[in-house]
């Protein structure tokens, strides 16, 4: 039997009362205007929604931040959302990992990389952060991306590279966390090798500067006059 409404993943029980119907209703407009990018008509159906005691405004979290504003990942905009996610992760422990997971791209949509990597500093030696390879694997891109000299003056991936092995420990067939493990290894064989080579010509220069070079003798040749 198919279903009157639009959208099936409102849970208002079995049995259909009126009011019922209405809320049904109002989600499909509130769904339909998202898709729409109406955010006015969105709001307002979110509005009415959010006072009905049959929804659970809090397990619908992706929708409210999709309400509070366009996806501009600005400044303003990800500052908003990023609050009210943290807010989120208060309200509901079961959903802290994803929530999280929300937090960080929208750091890093907006440019706020270092920020992001505070973030996840902060929360993956806990659990169950620690056991989420997604998490270690922002961290490692992060760590590798501001690792760089134009950006922090430092060139380490080793902050990046524990990352990536942490996902590696979790799930042994991440392709992400293999293929950056194995750039990391790569630019780090370079630069040794580069250094080496750097070395072993200062120790040149070190040694035509230091050990004295052998003079040549001149000999002068003096013709014989005959008289």
């Amino acid at each position: 039997m198919s279903s009157p409404f639009l959208f099936h993943s409102l849970d208002v029980g079995p049995r259909l009362s009126a009011r019922k119907v209405h809320i049904c209703r109002l989600y499909d407009v509130l769904k339909l205007s998202l898709l729409r990018d109406d955010l006015p008509r969105a709001k307002k159906a979110w509005a009415i929604l959010a006072r009905c005691k049959e929804m659970h405004w809090t397990t619908m979290w992706t929708i409210a931040v999709r309400i509070l504003g366009g996806e501009t990942f600005d400044e303003h905009d990800s500052t908003k959302k990023v609050a009210f996610l943290h807010e989120m992760m208060q309200q509901l422990p079961d959903k802290r990992e994803m929530i999280l997971k929300e937090i960080i791209l929208r750091q890093i949509m907006a440019g706020h990389f270092r920020q992001a990597l505070d973030e996840l500093e902060l929360y993956l030696p806990s659990f169950p952060y620690q056991d989420d390879p997604v998490l270690h694997n922002y961290a490692g891109l992060l760590s590798l991306y501001l690792s760089q000299p134009s950006i922090s003056g430092v060139d380490d991936g080793m902050l990046a590279q524990l990352h990536f092995q942490g996902a590696m420990a979790i799930d042994s067939d991440n392709v992400i966390a293999t293929q950056f493990l194995s750039h990391i290894t790569n630019m780090t064989d370079q630069t040794r090798h580069s250094d080496q080579d750097s070395d072993d010509e200062l120790m040149e220069v070190d040694i035509q500067q230091t050990v004295p070079q052998p003079q040549r003798k001149r000999v002068r040749l003096q013709d014989d006059r005959i008289s």
